[in-house]
Order: structure tokens, then C-alpha cells, then sequence
């Protein structure tokens, strides 16, 4: 076989078998292929989580287990107190206003278009600063914690019961610091 035929064949082999895990990581778990989902401005499912006005767009339903995606819409001085995820990764996105983020020791304001990586086992918070509302996309990876979001939307109004709180958070590996 002469070199360019050589190459040619390989290039060709090493592109089929490259492309084969591809064609796999469109398949749910049962073998039915996701379905792609266009997500409209106002879609999603709204949620207040004691204070924290989420709408998940996207579900570990949606995206295979992958990843959930929710949109955060919050007044000045609305926070989450500092914890620590033992399963998931976070990205935070801030899309307008200022949030104040602690990770680590590390203190910083993030404005649109910054954005932040929580690794798991890192402990952070976060709290929107300044005079307006701050809109944020969340992203988690991999999915399972809209479950714990929507347990503590159920929660009653007013004071939160603290042990409660940290019942349905240890549930999810979720703890605060």
C-alpha cells in the first residue's frame, strides 16, 4: 500500500470510530433518543425556594442526567448562605445587576456577563448586591438537585424551619458551612 492510500484508509477508520461514541451520546438511558427542546423567555417551571426565585428551564429528564439549567431572578439582598456540594459542579452566570460571590476565601462582585466556576467540595455563596435585580443562569452538572429546589418550594411561607431545611438538603449531599 502506498503512503498516501495508507493515509487516506486511516484518516478514514480513525473518523468512523471517532464518530461512533458520538451517535451513543444522543440516546437516553433506555435507548429512546433525546428529544431536542427549544425553551422559551417565559418557559420553564417557577419556583420560590425560600427567597430564591428560580424557573428551571432544563431538567436531568432533559438532558439525559447531564446538566440542569435555571434562570434566577432576584431583588437586592437576596443570598444563599455558604455550602458545599459533595456531587455537583456549579456555573453561575451573572446576565444583569451585581452579585457578590464568596468561594474558598475568595470574596468578588460579579456584573453581567461574568461568570463563576463552584467545584464540588468548594465552599460558596452568593447574594445579589447594589440597587437592582439580578437575573443569573445557574448550571449544574450533573442534574438531580431540581429535585431538592422543588422539596424546598414546598416548604410554608414565613420563618424556615432549619432542621427541615437541612434534612432535605442532606438528602442531596448539599450542606451548610
Amino acid at each position: 500500500m502506498n503512503r498516501k492510500n495508507f493515509i487516506t484508509s486511516t484518516a478514514l477508520g480513525i473518523s468512523v470510530f471517532s464518530i461512533i461514541p458520538l451517535l451513543g451520546h444522543h440516546k437516553l438511558k433506555g435507548g429512546i433518543a433525546n428529544d431536542p427542546k427549544i425553551v422559551r423567555n417565559k418557559d420553564g417551571s417557577i419556583l420560590n425556594v425560600m427567597g430564591d426565585n428560580q424557573n428551571i428551564k432544563l431538567t436531568g429528564e432533559d438532558t439525559n442526567g447531564q446538566y440542569t439549567l435555571i434562570e434566577q431572578n432576584n431583588d437586592p439582598g437576596v443570598g444563599i448562605p455558604p455550602h458545599i456540594h459533595e456531587n455537583e459542579d456549579e456555573v453561575f452566570q451573572v446576565l444583569s445587576g451585581n452579585v457578590e460571590m464568596t468561594i474558598g476565601n475568595e470574596n468578588t462582585t460579579l456584573n453581567a456577563g461574568d461568570l463563576i466556576f463552584c467545584p464540588k467540595g468548594v465552599p460558596h455563596s452568593w447574594k445579589v448586591v447594589g440597587h437592582q435585580k439580578a437575573r443569573a443562569m445557574l448550571s449544574i452538572f450533573p442534574a438531580g438537585l431540581e429535585h431538592m429546589f422543588k422539596e424546598l418550594s414546598l416548604l410554608p411561607p414565613g420563618p424556615p424551619d432549619l432542621e427541615k431545611v437541612g434534612q432535605i438538603c442532606g438528602k442531596y449531599k448539599l450542606r451548610f458551612v
